[in-house]
């Protein structure tokens, strides 16, 4: 009994060690990816693709564009005092917060994530 008590005890030990060296293992995550975000968070509402139409404006060729300037596109009043080009930096306090941004806009997204949000960005700005 003892014999099969200690190979018990030795079957149960080599499962604990297994499952602590399973639980420390770190597993890497990927960076985010801004075309995947950008399809999947920005675009149901959004395009890159210049002249596509949608609830939003086209984002095809943001970067450097003067804030709502796209042609045939009903901006919220607030754009009317946006004196502003979009670059990164009105671009990642935009997408954290748009009403602060822009005062009386509709966007309704928001980015917590600055990871997230620079790939976003970055994404915008490889298309422009």
């Amino acid at each position: 009994m003892p014999r099969l008590l200690r190979y018990c005890f030795l079957f149960v030990l080599s499962i604990a060690a297994t499952g602590v060296a399973q639980a420390q293992m770190v597993v890497p995550t990927a960076a985010p990816d801004g075309a995947s975000l950008f399809r999947n968070q920005c675009g149901t509402c959004h395009s890159r693709v210049a002249g596509e139409k949608r609830q939003g404006p086209n984002l095809a060729g943001v970067f450097g564009r003067k804030a709502g300037t796209v042609p045939d596109y009903k901006y919220s009043p607030g754009f009317a005092d946006a004196d502003f080009v979009w670059d990164g930096e009105h671009l990642d306090p935009y997408l954290t917060n748009p009403q602060a941004v822009i005062k009386g806009g509709v966007m309704g997204y928001r980015q917590a994530d600055p990871d997230k949000r620079a790939a976003i960005i970055a994404y915008l700005k490889d298309a422009s």
